[in-house]
């Protein structure tokens, strides 16, 4: 089946397929690059304040000459510069140039200040005022989900998340419990396994799907999120590899195919992952930086080294 796009919780709807923005920086490449992206077929950019690149994005929107409905735009509120979430998202829309985005995330559960309710409250708020036409988050735990639907008005659409083999089995209480709650599941960084982890074990079933069907170990472990029902987010400065990825969204894998590489990334990235001091120390004590804020991150975000983070 093709990139098909998947109903929200409020009713509206997303590409299963997204283009990503993060560590392109700013200037002339994440203009190119989003333009390139928009040109060969893909209509829904995700970008965050933290990336400083929403200007550059917005200018390669405007430039493609599609009409802004065409277009699904997400950003993120990351805290930057200390501001509030309605002083942000104000920001972003000038930067992007656009009178409201499709979706807004909070970036990580740790800017959710003071405490969860209340900035949720502020996400609804500017959601009510039309800024924004659908609000959710991002890296958010079971827990932090629990808290913010304990007194929301209005649920947040999608979850945001590191999301590939290794990290599957770690990841999965989230996606249960996102999709009992009607919560659709974004996920960044998804070719980690070739990308930033290649010789482990996910490799050996990859390849031989790959070699099967007669497509590449990217588009097999795009097809492997896509059958877990996320939104894939994904990137690529090459023409070539965008077209692949588009062409992922046909791709059908067997319930044996899925299983086999569940299986192997149960088993655990490479042993060189360890052996150069990257084990499971660094997945618990990784951190990101966002919005000049550094958190420590949970198990399994320090496997987005090298790849897409949302």
């Amino acid at each position: 089946m093709p990139w098909n796009d998947i109903t929200l919780n409020d009713g509206r709807s997303i590409p299963s397929i997204g283009f990503g923005t993060w560590k392109m920086g700013n200037g002339d490449a994440p203009i190119s690059q989003v333009d390139q992206a928009i040109s060969v077929g893909f209509s829904h950019i995700d970008t965050a304040q933290a990336y400083r690149n929403e200007a550059e994005a917005g200018t390669a929107i405007r430039d493609s000459g599609l009409e802004r409905k065409e277009i699904f735009i997400t950003t993120k509120y990351s805290g930057l510069d200390g501001l509030d979430i309605k002083t942000s998202i104000n920001n972003s829309l000038e930067n992007l140039g656009v009178e409201y985005v499709d979706l807004y995330l909070i970036h990580h559960p740790r800017l959710a200040t003071p405490d969860i309710p209340t900035a949720w409250r502020e996400m609804e708020d500017i959601h009510a005022q039309g800024l924004v036409k659908s609000i959710g988050v991002s890296n958010f735990e079971v827990a932090d989900l629990a808290i913010l639907l304990a007194s929301a008005k209005v649920k947040p659409v999608v979850n945001q998340i590191l999301l590939h083999p290794y990290v599957y089995a770690r990841q999965l209480p989230i996606l249960e419990f996102s999709k009992a709650n009607k919560i659709v599941i974004e996920a960044y960084s998804s070719l980690i396994p070739i990308t930033s982890l290649p010789n482990g074990p996910v490799d050996a079933p990859v390849q031989s799907i790959a070699a099967r069907l007669g497509v590449s170990m990217d588009q097999v472990l795009l097809a492997w999120t896509k059958a877990k029902g996320a939104v894939v987010l994904t990137t690529s400065r090459k023409k070539e590899r965008l077209l692949g990825y588009l062409d992922a969204g046909d791709i059908e894998l067997t319930p044996e195919d899925i299983t086999s590489i569940d299986v192997a990334g149960a088993r655990g990235p490479p042993k060189w992952y360890n052996y150069h001091g990257w084990g499971q120390a660094a997945l618990v004590g990784a951190a990101l930086v966002i919005g000049g804020v550094t958190m420590g991150m949970r198990m399994g975000v320090g496997f987005g080294f090298g790849c897409y983070v949302g």
